[in-house]
């Protein structure tokens, strides 16, 4: 199970920190994907993180924008996000997938299990 935190509203140009932190398995073994959905429109990918070796992967909407890191002292991956936008505006999840990182980088959310509930993130012009 994981479970998302860190979600709330921010002016544009602001930033959050979300968390992803998992209870019954260690996030060593999986690459953690972070998604968002905002009302009408379809899940689509922000990030993933491999925990074990450190790589990271952006989709092109937020790079430069949002860093995702891990701790696992904690079992937990982070998601910095500077800079937002109202587009940003979605519920933000996490999930997991143990297929291979050239597949997991495509941030196709049929390829990832293990889903929270999602945090939300609202950012207002």
């Amino acid at each position: 199970q994981v479970v998302e935190s860190g979600g709330g509203l921010v002016q544009a140009g602001g930033s959050l920190r979300l968390s992803c932190t998992a209870s019954g398995f260690t996030f060593d073994d999986y690459t953690i994907g972070w998604f968002r959905q905002a009302p009408g429109k379809e899940r689509e990918g922000v990030s993933c993180i491999s925990p074990s070796d450190g790589d990271t992967h952006y989709a092109d909407s937020v790079k430069g924008r949002f860093t995702v890191s891990n701790n696992n002292a904690k079992n937990t991956v982070y998601l910095r996000m500077d800079n937002l936008k109202p587009e940003d505006t979605a519920v933000y999840y996490c999930a997991t997938t143990t297929r291979p990182w050239w597949t997991a980088i495509r941030l196709s959310p049929a390829n990832f299990g293990s889903w929270g509930r999602g945090t939300q993130v609202t950012v207002s012009s």
